[in-house]
């Protein structure tokens, strides 16, 4: 399937989400239509390994009576199906009984069956508690089947749930598919309704041009990254990850140059949010066992395997990416003062979280890892607190790159924003600045950065090109020394360093003098032929 097809089915799939989703919120609706998906996809990846796995055993159905097949088998073969389970739990990581799989289930919606709607209940528990061998405990939890949103009776919601399913089977029916592909409308859709939940957004999507941005950073060779990109990261972490788009999207990066990576490791707090970076994963062709996704608060370090008091067993990471909240309050207790993450720079003021997200980032990329994180402009230049952790950051030299982006970028919020790139071991002493403030394209709703398109310039490719090669330009780009840092009082204010400001040519006052009088000049003879023509009108005596 081509690009454009791919673009062509998520728009198919977003117009029926569009259609049918009446006064539903559209952040409600996003989960049903979200969870289908992804049922889609674990049973179609299933249903292909059972083929190959039972051969010529598998039966042979009808087109039309394919949601019976693999039904018949169970039917006919119960003494097998403990074995056959246990081939595909190691094979596919997980197993899906017949009457739970996305075309029985499509069948019922198609059918208008009545049992549509237990069938789903039971489907949905089953997938969380004994699908798999990890947990996937409350997958669907935030999937309410039973909500008067979808109608008042069992009777109304099953027919609704009956009509959703049966349009999301049609539509896609429409595309030669494979699971790639799923994983791709899932991603589309996850951006189409970020795009439509205003400020919401910002909670659990990164839009997918910053997202590349830092993906092609932390790939690159983090002491050299004019050397290239890395032949493996042996794993990632994401601390804030959302949906995990962007997680996916270091995956994606680094697997079209030809690397890969040993395992995402990604935090998120939203429970909903959380639910659906462990369905993309799966969507995207990740085992279980290639991933782990926490439910906790990155500030509070409630994850076990961050947690490690022993320097010689503590996690760390080749690559780090974040796109945290914005300037969050926080409450810092008294202990975390002497928290390992916090402990040498000192706590990040209540007002604003922004630096101890970074410290806690920065506390787990290993020696030979590149950390890139979004963070507002004011980490730059506010004084204080955090002026004190910029400050150490600056003299140890761990801050690499800063990158100043256009307004108006994200769902969530107007203001512009910045891109920290920081390493424990640099080869440079000085610190890039790369000032893309003014390189974009204005759109109805926000900005975009142009990607080349039909002639025009490739804002991302440039924004990386200069990290990579560490590229000075004129009004764009400067390498700027730790000396002239200093004397700034350490204020990264990109302006002061990369200024955009065109210094208007000098005037000439007396060239100027000598213009105006030639024009007055003129001005005079044109009032003498004025009034010749007015008289010989008769107008003016």
């Amino acid at each position: 399937m081509t690009f454009k097809e791919q673009q062509q089915l998520g728009k198919t799939l977003w117009d029926i989400a569009d259609q049918l989703r009446g006064a539903m919120n559209a952040d409600d609706f996003r989960d049903y239509m979200l969870s289908f998906l992804f049922l889609r996809y674990l049973s179609d990846n299933y249903e292909e390994a059972a083929k190959k796995e039972l051969g010529r055993d598998y039966p042979i159905v009808d087109e039309d009576a394919k949601h019976t097949a693999l039904g018949l088998w169970y039917k006919d073969n119960e003494a097998d199906i403990v074995d056959f389970e246990k081939q595909m739990r190691r094979k596919v990581h997980y197993v899906i009984k017949p009457q739970f799989l996305w075309s029985n289930i499509s069948e019922l919606a198609r059918t208008q069956d009545g049992e549509l709607l237990k069938t789903l209940e039971e489907g949905f528990r089953y997938i969380e508690n004994e699908s798999f061998e990890s947990t996937f405990q409350g997958l669907f939890s935030e999937i309410n089947l039973n909500s008067d949103k979808l109608g008042r009776t069992a009777t109304e919601r099953n027919k609704l749930l009956c009509m959703i399913i049966q349009k999301i089977a049609e539509g896609i029916a429409k595309f030669s598919t494979n699971t790639d592909i799923l994983g791709d409308a899932y991603e589309y859709l996850i951006g189409q309704f970020a795009a439509g939940s205003g400020k919401k957004a910002g909670e659990f999507y990164t839009p997918q041009q910053l997202s590349t941005i830092l993906s092609k950073i932390v790939i690159l060779d983090s002491q050299d990254p004019a050397l290239g990109e890395k032949n493996k990261l042996d794993n990632v972490l994401d601390f804030t990850c959302g949906s995990g788009s962007l997680l996916l999207n270091v995956r994606r990066q680094l697997k079209d140059s030809g690397g890969n990576i040993g395992k995402i490791y990604g935090q998120e707090k939203n429970i909903t949010t959380y639910n659906l970076a462990r369905m993309n994963m799966l969507l995207h062709g990740l085992k279980d066992t290639e991933f782990d996704i926490h439910h906790g608060d990155t500030l509070l370090n409630d994850w076990d395997i961050l947690n490690e008091m022993n320097p010689a067993k503590k996690m760390e990471f080749d690559g780090i990416v974040a796109n945290p909240p914005f300037s969050l309050k926080w409450e810092p207790n008294d202990t975390q003062a002497e928290d390992f993450r916090f402990k040498s720079h000192g706590l990040a003021p209540k007002s604003a979280a922004d630096f101890a997200f970074l410290l806690h980032g920065f506390h787990f990329l290993s020696n030979e890892g590149t950390m890139a994180i979004i963070l507002p402009h004011g980490v730059l230049f506010r004084s204080g607190a955090e002026e004190r952790i910029r400050t150490k950051f600056l003299k140890d030299n761990h801050i690499d790159t800063v990158i100043g982006l256009p307004a108006n970028l994200f769902f969530s919020t107007g203001i512009p924003v910045c891109i920290l790139v920081l390493k424990k071991c640099k080869k440079f002493d000085d610190v890039l600045f790369i000032n893309a403030s003014e390189h974009f394209e204005k759109e109805k709703r926000q900005n975009r950065l142009r990607e080349g398109e039909a002639g025009k310039p490739n804002d991302i490719e440039k924004i990386v090109e200069t990290y990579q090669f560490r590229k000075e330009e004129e009004r764009y780009s400067r390498r700027v020394s730790l000396d002239e840092i200093e004397e700034n009082g350490y204020n990264l204010n990109i302006s002061r360093y990369v200024s955009t400001f065109i210094e208007e040519p000098p005037v000439d006052i007396h060239e100027v003098m000598k213009e105006i009088k030639e024009l007055e000049a003129q001005r005079e003879e044109l009032d003498k032929e004025i009034a010749i023509y007015l008289k010989e009108l008769g107008i003016i005596d």
